[in-house]
């Protein structure tokens, strides 16, 4: 049975970099969510800090993620993202489930 990839990503875009992040982000969510293996991708601003992204991703399993890094779409946007964060690139958060609370 497949162990499915799930993770989250975070960054600062500098200011004046606003509008084409949003662009680039927009672009780069349609593609994904298109890639066979995503399960999810779903990219939020922080209500306190619009310039404060989190995208929630979920891969059907390893390779699936490794076919998303490799992916060109994939390629392009982090290369363009570097100049316009603050940070060195999107920090990644990995994700293990939780055990399921019983009610």
């Amino acid at each position: 049975m497949p162990v499915p990839v799930a993770l989250y990503a975070e960054f600062t875009v500098k200011t004046g970099a606003e509008d084409r992040v949003a662009e680039m982000m927009a672009e780069l969510t349609a593609k994904v969510r298109g890639e066979s293996g995503n399960l999810v991708f779903d990219p939020h601003t922080r209500r306190e800090n619009s310039n404060a992204y989190f995208v929630y991703e979920i891969y059907r399993d390893e390779e699936a993620f490794q076919a998303h890094i490799a992916a060109e779409h994939s390629k392009v946007f982090n290369a363009e993202l570097g100049g316009l964060i603050e940070e060195d690139g999107s920090q990644l958060s990995w994700l293990t489930p939780a055990a399921e609370v019983e009610s």
